[in-house]
């Protein structure tokens, strides 16, 4: 789809940040170069796949932002100010596949809301404000949530490691469900490693790794027992379960409109008991969403959705798509990183939940209109 004219995108990003001030927000900046390795060490090695990188002779490694959230919370978390509402719009930069025609670098207005400790109102109260911002568009509206499937994970009967590494991955599907098939299954045959360390004892090991010569990478010796520890506890674990597994695959294909979604839910949490707290908050954000006037067939659930955004949403996610099945990304996108202000702070969690408009997929499809 064609580019709006940069005018007529700036007065579209001018109007929404002056809807979001309207509502409290306090408008900031955060800097188009961010460090490299803050993102590292949120996203790991795979954000290079996305990002621009580059580097500077006194600060190091830098990347032109792929987005505006963590830059803001870190801003916001060490500065102190929470509880807040923040506002911000500028270019965000991300790599894209050889023939796509999405654009490389384009504008985001967000909204970002730290801080309030009444989670399902503070969900409900960022979507209103998204989909009251883009009323006039004919957009379709679709939420997930990441808590039901992170707290499905939770309560299958594996080893916390399999457990930790599931978590890990939820954000890549396919790599997902391979962790999923490989943990179902007993371990190969052919693997001998885990037996081999298996039949050594603790200062055997230690013995081994002292005579194989100097130190050589990053592994620390402490980090290459623990490691060997893994591989033996990994080969000794049970396969997963085929009813869980089985449960973990239905919840993936839920979905319909919001309470329609719940049922089918409720009727696997009865194969999945550890998932009910996950649903209660669920159930909680949509009854306040409808006691805020919107039509909730008209919200379609997917809980698979959001899987495969920047990694850092750890529940309620949404958007706002097209209508038409065109190749326009999302106008509207958001949710929730309570987890994110905890990786950022080193401290508990700070409740944060916000979302990004993309003014010029929305001019382009308002002229469509």
């Amino acid at each position: 789809m064609k580019s709006p004219p940069a005018a007529a995108s700036r007065a579209e990003a001018e109007r929404l940040l002056r809807f979001f001030e309207s509502v409290g927000a306090t408008r900031i900046d955060v800097d188009v170069l961010q460090p490299a390795g803050t993102l590292l060490d949120l996203y790991g090695e795979d954000i290079r796949a996305r990002a621009f990188v580059t580097s500077d002779p006194v600060q190091g490694e830098l990347m032109l932002r792929p987005d505006f959230t963590v830059p803001v919370a870190e801003k916001q978390i060490r500065q102190e100010f929470c509880p807040a509402r923040v506002t911000y719009a500028g270019l965000v930069f991300r790599k894209q596949a050889p023939h796509s025609r999405r654009a490389r670098e384009f504008l985001q207005v967000g909204f970002e809301l730290f801080g309030d400790d009444c989670r399902s109102e503070a969900d409900a109260e960022v979507f209103a404000l998204m989909h009251e911002a883009v009323a006039s568009l004919r957009l379709s509206a679709v939420a997930g949530d990441l808590g039901v499937l992170l707290s499905a994970v939770d309560s299958i009967s594996a080893t916390q490691a399999r457990k930790t590494v599931l978590k890990r991955h939820i954000w890549r599907p396919q790599k997902f469900k391979s962790l999923i098939d490989a943990f179902s299954r007993k371990s190969a045959p052919g693997d001998d490693r885990a037996e081999r360390f298996r039949r050594l004892e603790a200062p055997a090991v230690e013995r081994l790794i002292e005579n194989a010569g100097p130190m050589i990478g990053v592994r620390s010796k402490k980090e290459i027992l623990e490691r060997i520890e893994a591989i033996v506890d990994e080969a000794s674990a049970a396969p997963l379960d085929p009813g869980e597994v089985e449960a973990l695959g239905q919840i993936l294909r839920v979905r319909g409109c919001a309470w329609s979604a719940l049922d089918q839910l409720r009727k696997i949490q009865q194969n999945l008991p550890g998932i009910e707290a996950s649903l209660d908050v669920l159930e909680e954000r949509l009854q306040v969403l409808a006691s805020l006037g919107l039509d909730l067939s008209r919200i379609s659930f997917e809980a698979s959705y959001g899987r495969t955004t920047l990694e850092y949403y750890d529940g309620f996610v949404f958007g706002f798509v097209p209508e038409a099945n065109t190749d326009v990304p999302p106008v509207v996108s958001g949710g929730r990183y309570d987890y994110l202000t905890q990786q950022i702070s080193g401290v508990p969690a700070i409740p944060a939940v916000g979302g990004v408009v993309r003014p010029e997929a929305a001019i382009s499809l308002a002229d469509s209109i």
